[in-house]
């Protein structure tokens, strides 16, 4: 995968479920969101080895209630479709998702979830 890809209800699973993928769970109501947007191009443009998945929340309501989405902006990062961290908060910068990226990145691959935020 290239870029950031629009995730839809349709497309959303077969999109996670191979690889290491950063999901973005956003709305285009929420201001936090939007700001983010072009650091995770940014983010998409400079880690060839993730994958970048937006899912636009009021679009994919099922999926969010599924995964537990409570509020926006919520990062997932997925490998083979699974959930190994989390970060979900208003005020996060760029630098604190950076952050989170490369500490989840380097436990990602040790087989425990970590969850943060």
């Amino acid at each position: 995968m290239e870029g950031v890809v629009e995730a839809t209800r349709e497309t959303f699973r077969s999109l996670v479920s191979e690889g290491l993928v950063l999901v973005d769970v956003w709305g285009p109501d929420c201001r936090p969101c939007l700001a983010l947007m072009p650091h995770v191009e940014r983010i998409a443009a400079e880690r060839p080895e993730l994958a970048v998945v937006k899912l636009e929340a009021p679009k994919a309501r099922r999926i969010c209630i599924e995964m537990q989405v409570h509020g926006l902006p919520t990062f997932l990062l997925m490998r083979e479709g699974t959930e190994v961290a989390r970060i979900s908060k208003s005020t996060i910068s760029p630098g604190e998702l950076e952050d989170w990226l490369d500490e989840s990145i380097g436990g990602a691959g040790e087989g425990d979830a970590i969850a943060s935020g």
